[in-house]
């Protein structure tokens, strides 16, 4: 596995850069040699974010932690990341059970439930409006919600505006 190691406002020293080498080397045994992870160091406010990105063929894992320090931000990605794995290891050998790249098998057992259709409490059905990206984002903080799906006006195609941990706002884009 590749780790490609990139930091804003916070500078990585060798110590932590070999680190983060080995303990993502503890998740290589399941992937291909070829598959390049993205690891994002930040400094916010004092406190270190730390953001992990493993992307597999349609499918990402990812997780994000902050603390005090880089050193216990990569402990809680890391343990992250294999939770994950472990959560959903029937599903993923299913998916890619044809799949050499991909060792899921030797993925330790989840202590947890496995994730299922069990899991989905509610669902509903409703019009997208078309509308452009600040009504949409008007729209969302009016019912007090996370996120809001829209019909975006100005590319004809379905979009979500989502807010933030800090605040501002995102917009996914889906392509056609």
């Amino acid at each position: 596995m590749n780790i490609n190691i990139v930091t804003k406002n916070y500078d990585a020293g060798e110590r932590l850069k070999g680190l983060i080498d080995k303990k993502f080397k503890k998740l290589d045994k399941y992937f291909s040699k070829d598959m390049t992870a993205t690891v994002t160091i930040t400094d916010t406010k004092g406190k270190v974010k730390m953001e992990a990105t493993l992307p597999l063929k349609d499918m990402f894992f990812r997780a994000e932690a902050t603390a005090s320090d880089a050193y216990t931000a990569l402990d809680v990605v890391v343990e992250k990341l294999s939770t994950q794995m472990s959560r959903f290891k029937t599903k993923l050998q299913r998916r890619f059970k044809d799949t050499k790249e991909y060792a899921f098998e030797e993925l330790p057992e989840s202590n947890g439930p496995e994730p299922g259709e069990e899991q989905l409490i509610r669902r509903k059905k409703f019009t997208l409006t078309p509308m452009n990206v600040d009504e949409a984002i008007m729209q969302m903080e009016l019912l007090e919600h996370n996120f809001y799906v829209f019909l975006n006006m100005e590319t004809d195609s379905t979009d979500v505006v989502y807010k933030r941990a800090d605040g501002t706002y995102g917009l996914l884009e889906t392509a056609k």
